[in-house]
């Protein structure tokens, strides 16, 4: 896979072995030093910047069919119409290749509860072994109904996802490159160069990103990259039954992104890390971070 502006050469692509070589020196490092100072020391993590540029020829980005420098997209999330089925999860799972267990996702949904009488506010997400026992399966997903005999004060569920920042953090320690940002505003992982280090799933301040054993790299959400330059919405926006989802282009002014800002008092998580998301809520308390 060759991002916009690289000249893809026979060696240039890192080789499985070339990955474990570096995980190898930077894990000896680690236990002399620490891993960032020993790393740098041995010449293990070389100064690569992402990549974001359009290329010289002007041509289009991934495909010939569609523009990046035409589009800046955005997200939604209505909490005060989020139901909790999951279906998002379940179709971000099946659409992406996610791993099929409770502990892994690009997108979750959590529960925020207020119990009379309880100054605590109570959270728990499908990831909760409690959900995970209601569900009956690590591959089906489900919140216990956990608070029938409870009373409750106020209760609502928060979508999450990546929060494609317009100054990612993510981007900013990744030592290959691999992690960056699109001309549309959508942040990607080129797993062709991703060595497996793991900086961007601790610098995440959001939680958003979760290492894949299996391929060995980090993984995270994409806005479902591969649907929205072909005009389509991302899937979890398609299965919501409720529109808590909205997507679209900020650069068009009667989308629905650009409508749903502009019409409601929307906040973004915390907006204190200088990070800049752009992932819009509407109808979530202080405690939502």
């Amino acid at each position: 896979q060759v991002r916009k502006g690289e000249i893809m050469t026979k060696d240039s692509k890192p080789t499985l072995a070339a990955r474990r070589a570096f995980l190898a020196k930077l894990g000896g490092a680690a236990t002399c030093a620490g891993a960032a100072v020993g790393a740098a020391a041995l010449g293990a993590i070389p100064n690569v910047s992402a990549k974001t540029e359009p290329a010289s020829d002007g041509g289009s980005f991934p495909t010939k069919d569609y523009d990046w420098t035409k589009h800046q997209w955005g997200f939604g999330v209505d909490a005060t119409k989020c139901i909790g089925c999951l279906r998002c999860v379940e179709a971000c799972k099946r659409e992406n290749d996610v791993p099929a267990n409770a502990h892994q996702f690009r997108t979750w949904v959590e529960r925020y509860v207020h119990l009379e009488g309880d100054e605590q506010v109570h959270i728990d997400s499908q990831q909760d072994p409690v959900n995970i026992e209601a569900s009956g399966s690590e591959k089906t997903y489900r919140f216990a109904n956990r608070y029938k005999n409870a009373k409750v004060e106020k209760a609502f569920f928060v979508p999450k996802l990546c929060n494609h920042c317009t100054h990612p953090a993510c981007v900013q320690v990744c030592p290959t490159g691999a992690t960056y940002r699109t001309e549309d505003g959508v942040v990607l992982i080129d797993h062709d160069y991703c060595i497996g280090c793991r900086y961007c799933v601790q610098a995440c301040p959001y939680g958003a990103r979760y290492f894949n054993e299996e391929k060995g790299v980090s993984d995270k959400c994409t806005w479902c990259y591969h649907r929205i330059t072909k005009g389509l919405q991302p899937a979890c926006v398609e299965v919501c039954p409720v529109g808590a989802r909205v997507f679209g282009d900020q650069k068009d002014k009667q989308s629905p992104i650009s409508l749903f800002i502009r019409n409601n008092r929307v906040q973004v998580l915390r907006a204190e890390t200088g990070n800049a998301p752009n992932v819009f809520y509407v109808g979530i308390d202080k405690e939502v971070n």
